[in-house]
C-alpha cells in the first residue's frame, strides 16, 4: 500500500468527517425545551453585604408579554409606553426605558440581500422573538429600589424621540428614581456616533438621615429561537446561547438547549462579561472592570438569562455612590469589540468551540482583514491568501513535487516488482520501501504541505460562518454572498475537475485496485460536501487546488524524467 496516498485519503477523510460532525450536530439537536419549571436568578444569590441577607433580584421575565411564557407577570403601568424613548443613530435604533432595552435594530445591516429589507432587529420584545436587555436594583434591609419592570421615569417625558444630529457625536438619555428617605438614583443611557456600545451610569444620591443599601443587577434574557438546520443554512453551524468570562479569566459558553440541564453558575467576576451570541451577531453586558457582579444562569419558563448581580452598596446620608456598564447590541465586528479594552471579549466572536481552532482562527481573520485592505474586495482576499500560503509553503511544495516526479520516474520498475511479487503483498512493499530507500525517495515529504492547508481549510471554514465582516460579501458574477453556497454549484464542480486533473498528474505508484476506486471517488466526494459549504471556502479550496495544479504541473515538466520504457522507445 503507498504510505503517500494513504495519509493523504485518512487526512481528507478526516477533514470530511470533521465537517460532517459539525452538521449533524446541529441537525440532531433538539428544539429549545419548553419546560415550564421555574429556577429564579436569585435562587443561590449569596450575601453581598456581609452580615446582611441578599435580597431576591426580580425575575427575568417580568414584563415578558403573556403569551411568551408561562410565568410572565403583567406589565405594571409605571412601564407602559410613555416611559419609553426611542433613540436614533446612525447604526442603531433603540426602544429603551429606565431599566429595559426593548428593541434593537441594526440600521446597517439588511436581513436580506434583497432591496429595501428592513434592518436586523437584534433585541425585540414581541411574543414569538422575545429577547430584551434589562437592568435594575435591588434594595436590602427593607429599602425601596427601582427595578427593571418600574421605577424609572424619564427626565424629559415629553421627548420620547431622540435622534444623533449631524453635529453631535453623542446622545444621552436620563431617566431617574425619586425613592422615599430622600433617595434618588439617575441613570444615564448614553450612545455614540458609530457604536454598538451603549453606556449606562447610575448615580446614587442619600439625601435622608439614615444610610441605603441596595445592589444593581444587569441581565440579558431570551426566549431561545429554534436555530435552523440543513446543510445549506450558514446559521446552523453558529453557537446560540450565553458566554462568560469567569472569575479565572477563562472564556465560558452553555448552549441554550443545555441550560435547564446543565446546572446553575454562580460565580463572583471582577472584570468580567456576561453575553448572549447567535450567528453573526451578539448582546453583552460588561459591568465595571473594578467592581465585582455575581454572575448567574437561569432557565424560567421559556425564558432563558444570565445576570450579572453587584455590586452592593451602602451609601451613608449626604453622600453618593455611581456604577456604570457597557451594553454592546450589535454585530460581531472584530476590530470594535477588541476597542473595548475588555480581556477575552474577542472570544466572543466563536469561530470554535475547539480553542486550538479559536485561536488560529483569530490568526487566518488577522491575516484575513491585513489583506482586505489591500483587494477591497473579501473573494480576492481569500484568493490572495492562497497566494500567500503557497509562497511560505514553497519550499515543502518543491520537496513534494520533486518527490512525485521521482516516483513517476521509478513507475516502471514498481511495476516490474508488483509482477514479480504478485499477490504477496508484503513482500512487495518491503521491496518497494527498499527502491525508496536506494533511490532516496521519501514517500511521506508529499504530505507535509498538506496537512497545514488542511488544518487552514478548518479553521477558514469557522471563520466564514462566524465573521459578519463577510455577512452577505460578494465576489463577482454570480457569488453574491461568499457565506452562503454557491447557489449554482459552479465553483464545486471546478473543484471536482481540479481534484480529478490532480490525480491523473500524480503517480499512483504501489496502489491496489481498491485504494484506486477509493481515490477515484475522492473529487465526487469531495464535490458534494462543498455543494453545501459557504462559497467562500470553495474559492480558497478552488484556489488553492488550482495553484497546486498549476506547480505540480510546471515542477514535473522541470524534474520528472520520461519513463525507461518511453524513453526507450524515443530512441529507437
Amino acid at each position: 500500500m503507498n504510505p503517500t496516498r494513504t495519509i493523504l485519503l485518512f487526512a481528507w477523510l478526516t477533514v470530511a468527517a470533521f465537517l460532517w460532525m459539525e452538521w449533524s450536530k446541529e441537525r440532531s439537536a433538539p428544539p429549545a425545551p419548553a419546560a415550564t419549571e421555574q429556577s429564579a436568578p436569585s435562587a443561590a444569590i449569596p450575601t453581598l453585604i456581609p452580615g446582611q441577607p441578599a435580597a431576591t433580584v426580580p425575575n427575568a421575565t417580568s414584563g415578558v408579554p403573556a403569551a411568551a411564557t408561562a410565568a410572565a407577570t403583567p406589565t405594571p403601568a409605571a412601564n407602559a409606553s410613555s416611559s419609553r424613548v426611542t433613540v436614533t443613530t446612525d447604526v442603531l435604533r433603540l426602544v429603551l426605558d429606565g431599566g429595559n432595552v426593548f428593541d434593537a435594530e441594526l440600521l446597517q445591516y439588511p436581513q436580506t440581500r434583497e432591496k429595501g429589507s428592513p434592518p436586523v432587529k437584534l433585541l425585540d420584545e414581541s411574543s414569538a422573538h422575545y429577547y430584551v436587555a434589562q437592568s435594575g436594583w435591588t434594595g436590602q434591609n427593607g429599602a425601596s429600589a427601582p427595578n427593571h419592570v418600574n421605577g424609572f421615569v424619564a427626565e424629559n417625558p415629553a421627548n420620547t424621540n431622540v435622534a444623533l444630529t449631524t453635529s453631535q457625536r453623542e446622545i444621552s438619555v436620563p431617566f431617574v428614581w425619586n425613592g422615599p428617605d430622600g433617595v434618588t438614583i439617575r441613570r444615564i443611557w448614553t450612545i455614540k456616533r458609530g457604536s454598538y456600545a451603549i453606556e449606562v451610569r447610575d448615580e446614587v444620591a442619600n439625601a435622608g438621615g439614615k444610610p441605603w443599601a441596595g445592589y444593581v443587577y444587569r441581565q440579558l434574557a431570551r426566549i431561545p429561537p429554534e436555530q435552523k438546520s440543513g446543510m445549506t443554512n450558514p446559521e446552523s453551524y453558529s453557537f446560540l446561547g450565553a458566554t462568560w468570562l469567569d472569575a479565572d479569566q477563562k472564556y465560558q459558553r452553555r448552549k441554550f438547549k443545555d441550560f435547564a440541564e446543565d446546572g446553575p453558575v454562580n460565580i463572583t467576576v471582577t472584570g468580567g462579561w456576561i453575553a448572549m451570541l447567535q450567528h453573526h451577531f451578539l448582546s453583552v453586558w460588561i459591568p465595571q472592570p473594578d467592581q465585582a457582579a455575581l454572575f448567574s444562569l437561569a432557565h424560567t419558563g421559556r425564558v432563558d438569562s444570565i445576570a450579572a448581580t453587584g455590586p452592593a452598596f451602602t451609601v451613608a446620608p449626604g453622600t453618593k455612590e455611581a456604577t456604570s456598564a457597557r451594553l454592546w447590541v450589535g454585530p460581531k465586528l472584530v476590530k470594535q469589540i477588541q476597542a473595548q479594552g475588555v480581556p477575552k471579549l474577542d472570544r466572543a466572536v466563536d469561530y470554535s468551540q475547539y480553542s486550538f481552532f479559536a485561536m488560529l482562527g483569530e490568526g487566518l481573520f488577522w491575516v484575513l482583514d491585513k489583506l482586505h485592505g489591500l483587494f477591497g474586495n473579501w473573494g480576492w482576499t481569500i484568493i490572495g491568501m492562497v497566494l500567500l500560503l503557497k509562497l511560505l509553503l514553497f519550499p515543502l511544495s518543491a520537496a513534494q513535487y520533486k518527490s512525485a516526479a521521482k516516483m513517476r520516474k521509478f513507475q516502471p520498475r514498481v511495476a516490474q516488482l508488483k509482477e514479480r511479487y504478485g499477490d504477496d503483498k508484503q513482500k512487495f512493499q518491503l521491496a518497494l520501501m527498499e527502491l525508496y530507500k536506494k533511490e532516496k525517495i521519501n514517500p511521506v515529504g508529499g504530505c507535509l504541505p498538506i496537512i497545514p492547508q488542511m488544518i487552514i481549510f478548518m479553521a477558514l471554514y469557522w471563520v466564514l460562518m462566524e465573521s459578519v465582516e463577510l455577512r452577505q460579501a460578494p465576489w463577482m458574477l454570480w457569488i453574491q454572498d461568499l457565506t452562503a453556497r454557491d447557489p449554482f454549484f459552479i465553483l464545486p464542480i471546478i473543484n471536482m475537475a481540479i481534484m480529478w486533473t490532480t490525480q491523473k498528474l500524480t503517480p499512483a505508484v504501489g496502489m491496489d485496485p481498491m485504494q484506486q476506486k477509493m481515490m477515484q471517488m475522492m473529487p465526487l466526494i469531495f464535490g458534494v460536501i462543498l455543494a453545501f459549504l459557504p462559497a467562500g471556502l470553495v474559492l480558497y479550496q478552488v484556489a488553492n487546488g488550482g495553484l497546486g495544479l498549476l506547480q505540480q504541473w510546471l515542477m514535473l515538466k522541470k524534474y520528472s524524467d520520461p519513463p525507461a520504457g518511453k524513453a526507450v522507445a524515443e530512441k529507437a
